[in-house]
């Protein structure tokens, strides 16, 4: 129906919901303009909408967390007794080969803009490593160049925008040459939006004929893979698995045999890794059992004296970290999208630039609306079956959150030179130091010269003398 011949229809579903103040500009838009806002009301789940207005926006959910949490089960980062070495040595195996069949794809979550770091931007296209400067998609792209070259295979990657940074990651990837990888081998896709609200309920206009609108959290990629085609095109490949992580940590490990191969060996559909915490407090999820099942619960809504709980040798009983790096079976992913799951809502408090009843651009200055988004790990109570595996903080998880102090941009750089400096010393490498103990040089090591630790020891007569203040890079 044309654009001219719709308003009457679309006023009275407005009216049924409650958001008739939508279509207040109809008169000042043109006619694109007009087919674009249409377009945008007619994809709206209503139904769904008039759900979360009175469970998220009116007021906040009041679910509660279940009081009945006991810690899960994991695998140590490294083997305990005999029988659990011998396992640990049959899936690095098995991750090894599954690796070289082609069977394992890349999949990095990038749908963020790098404001909170003051990079004007994707974040994926932050200056990061310390000494080459190299971006968070440069430091990726070589990592996945230096493992198919290891394993003689072809390692797709497969890449998550949103509509905030979409064009923008397509250009980035375009005039860097898709980072000497073939472009063919990289799929670009967008994830979804909700609509953003006021405390009202009412959702908020951007502008007179454009919903106020944010990207749908990481939990969106779930359906984003289904529905962009993404999974279809891993079929074709033959992949079976996907290895998951966000775009802000430059430590990530993404193609881990070991990981891997437990997955596979234990028929997980959705597996994580986890970090020890630092304390009761720290900001990452907790991993959990509730009512059965796997589950993260988020720092905020654990109770003080659960995360506080200690076991008779004093360790936290709640100690294991969400960290944000999964392997996701591609069939587990079908197999939800088939079932056309939802994942639970997350409500979010925020400052919301919109347009006024008279059309006045407002840019808030305290929060004034409600934005919606869901959580890639609420799919793990989904799953069959599915495994935790513990790696060492150092050593993978460097999170590029903020501009300054903690998870910063100055303690993720201080940690890839850290971790180059322990895999140097791994290998008996001699490392200038302070005399507290401090590095006395500047350390980077480029993936092609080693994608783990163990490959130092196979290159020690490529690595020169450093002397303190050496900036040294290895390539």
């Amino acid at each position: 129906m044309a654009a001219e011949e719709k308003p009457h229809e679309m006023e009275q579903l407005l009216r049924k919901h409650s958001q008739s103040h939508l279509l207040a500009f109809w008169a000042d838009l043109k006619a694109d303009q007009r087919n674009s806002l249409l377009t945008q009301l007619d994809a709206m789940d209503w139904p769904g909408i008039d759900a979360w207005v009175a469970k998220y926006v009116k007021k906040a959910a009041s679910g509660g967390i279940p009081r009945e949490l006991t810690p899960p089960e994991f695998y140590p980062a490294l083997p305990t007794g005999a029988r659990q070495r011998d396992k640990y040595a049959e899936a690095l195996k098995m991750g090894k080969k599954l690796i070289s069949a082609g069977k394992v794809a890349a999949f990095v979550v990038a749908g963020g803009q790098g404001t909170r770091l003051g990079f004007p931007g994707p974040k994926g296209d932050l200056p990061i490593s310390p000494i080459e400067k190299k971006t968070l998609f440069r430091i990726f792209a070589e990592t996945i160049t230096a493992v198919s070259d290891r394993y003689g295979t072809t390692c797709p990657w497969y890449v998550m925008t949103s509509p905030l940074n979409h064009d923008d990651t397509v250009e980035i990837f375009r005039k860097n040459g898709y980072y000497g990888l073939d472009s063919d081998n990289i799929f670009l896709f967008q994830q979804g939006t909700l609509p953003n609200f006021g405390f009202d309920g009412r959702i908020l206009l951007a502008e007179k004929g454009k919903i106020a609108a944010s990207p749908d959290g990481h939990g969106g990629s779930l359906k984003a893979l289904y529905e962009s085609g993404a999974i279809e095109d891993m079929k074709r490949r033959g992949i079976e698995y996907i290895s998951y992580w966000q775009v802000d940590n430059p430590l990530i490990n993404i193609f881990d045999p070991l990981f891997t191969g437990l997955h596979a060996l234990d028929g997980a559909e959705m597996s994580s890794k986890t970090v020890i915490k630092t304390g009761p407090f720290e900001k990452v999820g907790n991993f959990c059992i509730a009512n059965g099942r796997l589950t993260v619960i988020e720092y905020s809504d654990l109770p003080d004296d659960l995360a506080q709980k200690e076991n008779p040798d004093g360790s936290l009983v709640f100690r294991l970290g969400s960290i944000a790096i999964h392997i996701i079976s591609t069939a587990f992913v079908e197999k939800l999208n088939d079932k056309g799951f939802s994942l639970p809502i997350h409500r979010a408090v925020k400052k919301i630039p919109y347009i006024d009843s008279k059309g006045n651009p407002i840019k808030p200055d305290k929060p004034n609306g409600v934005k919606l988004e869901t959580f890639v790990f609420d799919a793990l109570p989904l799953a069959a079956n599915s495994i935790i595996l513990e790696t060492i903080r150092k050593e993978e998880f460097a999170p590029t959150k903020n501009a300054t102090g903690t998870d910063s941009i100055e303690t993720s750089r201080q940690m890839m030179i850290d971790r180059a400096a322990d895999w140097l010393e791994s290998a008996h490498v001699e490392i200038p130091r302070k005399a507290d103990g401090s590095l006395d040089c500047t350390l980077e090591i480029a993936p092609s010269f080693a994608i783990y630790k163990e490959d130092i020891a196979e290159k020690l007569d490529q690595i020169p003398k450093i002397h303190s203040g050496d900036k040294t890079y290895l390539a």
